[in-house]
């Protein structure tokens, strides 16, 4: 999502380069949307994975629709996730899609109507499997009981700990895999984010509650206690908040996001990274659940819950 906007300025030279060394790395499961630079990242990541298409496990999204006027909305209805695919694949040069998710659950349409237009990609050729977004438990088991969702996508980390409370036991009842975004907390657990004028002009992180004050001074003193730990143990702090994830199980999968090769580089050695039963209770006592301070995002209104 960075690579094409939200996060600062863009390097699509760097980008390219960056996505090439993570298939090098052994990092196959790329991750986008068609909303990510209102469809210039699936173009970017296409462009990419050009001659490489074998290698990636390619994954990306349809449902926040954004308009001219700068409105957006959620579409779940399945004239429209027909088209979304099409032009999915279009932008991407590819003929299929390992993971299609609904990147927001519409609220106007049964999710089994979604679902089941989704599921007719599938016998079309066009996906291999499905998945769904910052889903509630009850939503998940409505969609797969049309289709097997084979995974969900939720924010994720040492500061969001939500989906423990419902979304991953249901996903973990019924053989679900859970790809956590935003393992490093938008940036933040990283150490790196001290102050909005860390933040370049149109970062949308400014406009974040957890970024802003009184939050982010509440927050910061969280990431200190990350320093702390990731200093005695030889690493960085954004490497323990992945270890962390990873140390979840085996069916949460981290995507942090990165613009840069040397952050990659810096992220895929945290897998290398094993917590000892000491540092994990630490780092509970720590990041309880509902530790950070703010909402996740200025408007949670297309959450479903």
């Amino acid at each position: 999502m960075g690579m094409s906007e939200f996060y600062g300025p863009s390097d699509e030279a760097e980008a390219v380069a960056t996505i090439r060394r993570a298939l090098e790395l052994g990092i196959d499961f790329l991750d986008t949307a068609d909303m990510y630079g209102r469809g210039a990242n699936e173009e970017l990541v296409g462009r990419a994975i050009r001659g490489r298409r074998d290698a990636v496990v390619l994954a990306t999204k349809f449902g926040n629709v954004r308009h001219d006027d700068g409105s957006r909305e959620v579409r779940g209805d399945p004239d429209y996730v027909r088209q979304a695919c099409d032009a999915s694949l279009r932008r991407l040069g590819v003929d299929h899609v390992d993971l299609y998710y609904q990147h927001r659950v519409d609220r106007r349409v049964p999710i089994e109507e979604t679902v089941g237009a989704m599921a007719e990609l599938v016998t079309a050729g066009k996906v291999r499997y499905l998945g769904l977004s910052e889903a509630s438990p009850q939503t998940i088991r409505r969609a797969h009981a049309v289709h097997p969702i084979s995974a969900l996508q939720s924010e994720y980390s040492l500061w969001t700990r939500d989906p423990e409370s419902g979304p991953l036991p249901t996903c973990r009842e019924l053989g679900i895999g859970f790809v956590a975004y935003s393992p490093l907390g938008r940036g933040f657990l990283s150490g790196r984010i001290r102050s909005a004028a860390d933040l370049a002009g149109d970062d949308f992180r400014r406009h974040n509650p957890r970024f802003q004050d009184p939050n982010l001074r509440r927050n910061l003193a969280l990431v200190q206690t990350l320093e702390e730990l990731a200093g005695a143990r030889g690493c960085t702090p954004a490497q323990l908040a992945l270890a962390w994830v990873l140390s979840r199980g085996p069916d949460v999968v981290p995507i942090p996001g990165t613009k840069r090769r040397r952050y990659l580089e810096e992220n895929a050695a945290a897998a290398e990274l094993e917590l000892t039963a000491a540092e994990l209770e630490r780092l509970d006592e720590a990041f309880p659940p509902g530790a950070a301070a703010g909402e996740r995002y200025p408007d949670m209104s297309t959450i479903d819950r």
